[in-house]
């Protein structure tokens, strides 16, 4: 029987709160149609969707090669830098794809800086007309594509790690080459969790609001802000958002069903860790070409093209009130994975001491926030509390409440809640399964209370996971740009706002800093991140 106590009206709360961007946008779709929606129903919807699916193809594609073999060879083999590469090719992480997207303008523009390095080496000549346009489509794949492949890498490294060397025994014993091992027992063994970390690249790369909308490429995600912002009509917007929402949880769903098939832990008997071949001489370089090439194209090119131009151009060290963005972003990173992390930990320990289905349920429902783009969550906030301040002001007389929640520090931590939840509640209640039910009997035996049972035995036992997950959100928050450009105060700018305004201006120099700064913070997040899923290995 349900227990009805604090817990689980806590918990209905919770899922309230992430399904208002679902109700909302599901709601929204079957309104009465404006003129708008009918002219981009006749002309570029269906360009939108194309275009979508388009660049998703093409990222899957290369998101694949990259994040298999790169893992696969940090996996088996034991080469030059192997262990420098098998953290390294994670940094790319720290590079969002619109800030990806700066960097390839800025180096194959006209005289940009491609053109700067030949005139420096081969003199003064129109090299224009031999260096690459890369823009549009190719760029917008390519830049998506370098930013999201560590997603492939991570849980393919993840599933290879645990691979059994008897699978490749077995190889050998039927005559098999590497190649055929690799593609008939390796591949085919990693498939749920290559199909898992896929699944996640195709819905952050359909969610992609900054890269495609700086390349000029119309996508359903542009589509939808031109939407808001062009032509001020919200249904239209929630409308379109309803077709992008459906290929998202399309995808959620498949994520949820491969990693449901993903094996992360080491089996039983029997097992035996794979021993990595060692190679030398022209074997060796290979790999070591192939990591490299990864790693600088995914981390360094865009890394050394913001400090080129931040150098170059050194006015903007002063006209950039650095301090104050700094400021900004770390503030809206400290609520935020304060904030989440402690309703997690509430959450979880409520579903821990009722043991009710219904609340399991509800927790589960609550994490689908994380498979809603930024984009479609903050239009569906803004259409959902508009709606709620005119019912509220013509039918019980009270004044505006849209200032609350729209365009304040307390609606947009509210639209990271609700976008970052999942992260926070799966990783807290992986670690709450760890500890065994009887601790918390005998702590009650013992006369603890079930706060006292909470603060001393179970926040100490999950000190490292919690520092974890708030590192990871943190990650996330920083370079999250859709929620924080549409639902942000007035004049309130992060590193990527920032950094976006200015590029929408063509000012890329002046990009060249906030992005410069959002990186260092995102790689500082990655590799404290690294250290402590380390410190849980051991």
């Amino acid at each position: 029987m349900t227990k009805y106590n604090i817990w689980f009206f806590s918990s209905i709360f919770i899922a309230a709160i992430v399904a208002l961007p679902i109700i909302t946008v599901f709601s929204s779709f079957f309104n009465e149609t404006s003129d708008y929606y009918f002219l981009l129903k006749n002309t570029f919807l269906f360009e939108y969707i194309f275009n979508s699916l388009f660049i998703l193809f093409f990222v899957i594609l290369i998101t694949f090669i990259l994040g298999v073999l790169s893992a696969y060879f940090v996996s088996f083999y034991e080469f030059t830098f192997s262990n420098f590469f098998s953290w390294a090719l994670i940094l790319a992480f720290a590079v969002p794809g619109y800030i990806y997207a700066f960097s390839i303008i800025a180096f194959f523009e006209n005289y940009g800086t491609a053109f700067s390095i030949l005139t420096y080496f081969f003199g003064e000549n129109n090299y224009n007309i031999i260096i690459p346009k890369i823009d549009g489509f190719v760029g917008a794949i390519l830049a998506i594509s370098f930013s999201l492949f560590p997603y492939v890498y991570v849980l393919t490294r993840a599933s290879f790690h645990y691979q059994s060397n008897n699978y490749i025994e077995v190889g050998k014993n039927l005559g098999l080459s590497s190649k055929e091992t690799f593609f008939k027992i390796i591949l085919p063994s990693a498939r749920p969790a290559i199909i898992a970390g896929l699944a996640l690249v195709s819905m952050e790369c359909l969610s992609d609001f900054g890269t495609v909308s700086f390349f000029g490429v119309n996508t359903l995600t542009t589509g939808i802000y031109n939407s808001w912002l062009s032509f001020d009509d919200l249904n239209t917007a929630n409308q379109i958002s309803f077709i992008l929402l459906i290929f998202i949880l399309f995808l959620f769903s498949i994520e949820i069903y491969s990693r449901k098939g993903a094996r992360y832990h080491q089996p039983g008997r029997g097992f035996k860790p794979i021993t990595k071949i060692k190679l030398s001489g022209k074997k060796n370089l290979l790999p070591v070409i192939i990591c490299s090439f990864i790693l600088f194209f995914s981390f360094l090119f865009p890394i050394s093209q913001m400090v080129y131009w931040t150098i170059k151009f050194p006015k903007y060290l002063q006209d950039i009130n650095i301090i104050n963005i700094n400021f900004n972003t770390l503030l809206l990173v400290l609520i935020a994975s304060i904030s989440i992390v402690i309703i997690s930990l509430f959450i979880n320990y409520g579903s821990r001491i009722s043991k009710s289905k219904i609340l399991n349920y509800l927790t589960n429902f609550s994490v689908s926030g994380y498979a809603i783009p930024g984009v479609i969550l903050a239009v569906a906030f803004i259409t959902f509390f508009s709606n709620l301040s005119d019912f509220l002001n013509e039918n019980l007389g009270f004044e505006s409440s849209k200032g609350i929640f729209i365009g304040s520090l307390l609606g947009l931590i509210l639209a990271y809640f609700i976008r970052f939840f999942s992260l926070s509640f799966n990783g807290i209640k992986s670690s709450y399964e760890k500890i065994n039910n009887s601790i918390d009997e005998s702590a009650f035996l013992l006369g603890y209370s079930k706060i006292k049972t909470f603060l001393k035995i179970h926040v100490p036992y999950l000190k490292t996971n919690i520092i974890l997950i708030m590192l990871l959100i943190s990650l996330e928050v920083i370079k999250e740009l859709p929620i924080t450009l549409i639902l942000r105060p007035f004049n309130f700018e992060t590193f990527a706002t920032q950094a976006y305004i200015y590029a929408s201006q063509d000012l890329l120099e002046a990009a060249a800093l906030p992005s410069l700064f959002l990186i260092f913070w995102s790689t500082i997040l990655i590799l404290l991140s690294s250290k402590y899923i380390l410190s849980k290995k051991n």
